[in-house]
């Protein structure tokens, strides 16, 4: 957790908070859920106020879609991988067994669950430094006129261009109930024989996961 520290540039006053944030709700009732939801009410006001700023005649529509570009799972579990979080995450025994801390959305939750912890621990400006500091490169190179599709849109386009079976979305499981819920979904393509799973707190971003999975395999296969 130290070497975790050291790079978000910030050392918790209160280290328990960044342990709980790192604890998957697997272990049991004391987890990183209810950080997780407020880390991601104050990353998508911080990435809103900084966008707002920097695009001055921006419309809104845009100004959405570049928020939950960089906003997504994706993003956030790549963070998750560049903060090494497999290494230090907290899992149940059946999560450590299946792999758990390889999973993409298990790391993104725990990145927002960090953010939540900072708020905590802190203050707005300090997580607002931290966060701003994490997403430089990714703010730096976002240009407002890119058209910014979402990886359901790109893979079913980049299918249609090679006259290729369109991929089958199926909800393949649900564990949980109400907020709490994680959804599993199964995506395939039948005439190349390809699948793939992924779970996620809502159908839609599962199946944003399985397509964006997708469309880098077939892009490694050209």
């Amino acid at each position: 957790m130290e070497k975790l520290q050291q790079q978000l540039n910030y050392h918790f006053k209160d280290l328990s908070l960044l342990k709980l944030a790192l604890t998957h709700r697997s272990v049991g009732k004391k987890n990183n859920e209810r950080l997780e939801f407020l880390g991601d009410s104050i990353l998508g006001l911080i990435i809103s106020r900084e966008l707002y700023k920097r695009f001055t005649h921006v419309e809104e529509g845009k100004l959405s879609r570049l928020r939950s570009h960089l906003v997504r799972g994706q993003t956030l579990a790549q963070f998750g991988v560049k903060l090494n979080l497999a290494d230090i995450l907290i899992l149940g025994s059946g999560e450590l067994k299946s792999g758990g801390y390889r999973r993409e959305s298990i790391q993104a939750d725990a990145v927002e669950a960090i953010f939540g912890a900072i708020l905590l621990d802190s203050d707005f400006e300090t997580i607002n430094t931290v966060i701003l500091d994490l997403f430089k490169d990714l703010l730096d190179g976002i240009n407002p006129n890119d058209s910014l599709k979402d990886p359901k849109t790109q893979l079913q386009e980049y299918l249609q261009k090679r006259n290729n079976t369109l991929p089958k979305y199926e909800l393949i499981k649900t564990v949980g109930k109400d907020h709490n819920a994680v959804f599993t979904v199964k995506c395939f393509l039948t005439d190349q024989d390809i699948q793939v799973n992924q779970d996620a707190k809502s159908i839609k971003r599962a199946e944003q996961s399985c397509a964006q999975i997708l469309l880098d395999k077939l892009k490694g296969k050209k």
